[in-house]
């Protein structure tokens, strides 16, 4: 199972939300680079990055630090938030991100999600981000008439290659991760499930690799010490 650390950027800065609320924001750190860096030096492979404005105004907003981190570490950077046009995911591709994460274009644009999926590949994850199983889009603020298990059956068959489960109502939370709707993905899913959301030990890492998932995204754990990076790499 790999371990991802997540950076969330809000105005140029690190922070993390309370159960996906832009107006329950912890700021972490003022540069996003160097906590990259931090984590990179720390033995992460692979940066979990969303764009917490792009979300909301649909659109990728924090150009700056995205480029800064691409271009001045050695990590595999997958991003989200606000890509909702084809022309976007090739631009940040071209840049270098690795991994470009559609969400809200994903619920609401099923042909477009299909032909980005059918000419990029392996460098789309499909975000699934819900509330009490619903789905949310547009950065967290609207609640979709659709379920996990049916949008995540629909991409499958559209052509995605994985996707990321996030429980909104657990994320920044460090309670723990919703376990039944995980194990439930990877039970009904024959391609991988990343899983998100409130995981806050090391014993839910160990919990999520026996259910199968192929990584695991930690935020706020991390940033407050109740996970240490390399313990919880040590054990994936």
């Amino acid at each position: 199972m790999e371990i991802i650390p997540a950076i969330d950027l809000k105005g140029g800065k690190c922070v993390r939300l309370f159960q996906g609320d832009y107006n329950k924001e912890t700021v972490f750190s003022t540069d996003p680079v160097a906590t990259a860096l931090k984590w990179q030096e720390k033995g992460a492979r692979r940066l979990h990055l969303v764009d917490l404005d792009g979300a909301a105004a649909g659109e990728v907003r924090n150009t700056e630090a995205i480029e800064g981190i691409v271009k001045n570490t050695r990590l595999e950077v997958e991003l989200g938030g606000g890509i909702r046009r084809q022309e976007v995911v090739e631009q940040l591709i071209k840049l270098g991100v690795k991994r470009v994460i559609l969400g809200t274009v994903a619920v609401e644009q099923r042909e477009l999600t299909r032909q980005i999926l059918r000419k990029y590949g392996d460098a789309i994850v499909v975000g699934i981000d819900a509330r009490d199983s619903y789905v949310t889009t547009h950065g967290w603020h609207k609640i979709s008439g659709t379920t996990v298990f049916e949008l995540s059956r629909m991409m499958a068959a559209i052509g995605a290659r994985r996707i990321i489960y996030t429980d909104v109502k657990r994320d920044g939370t460090l309670t723990e991760p919703n376990f039944e709707t995980t194990s439930e993905l990877v039970r009904i899913l024959s391609i991988p499930v990343i899983a998100s959301g409130g995981i806050s030990s090391i014993e839910h890492l160990r919990k999520l690799a026996k259910l199968g998932v192929e990584g695991a995204i930690i935020g706020r754990a991390l940033y407050t010490g109740a996970i240490d990076l390399a313990e919880a790499l040590a054990i994936s």
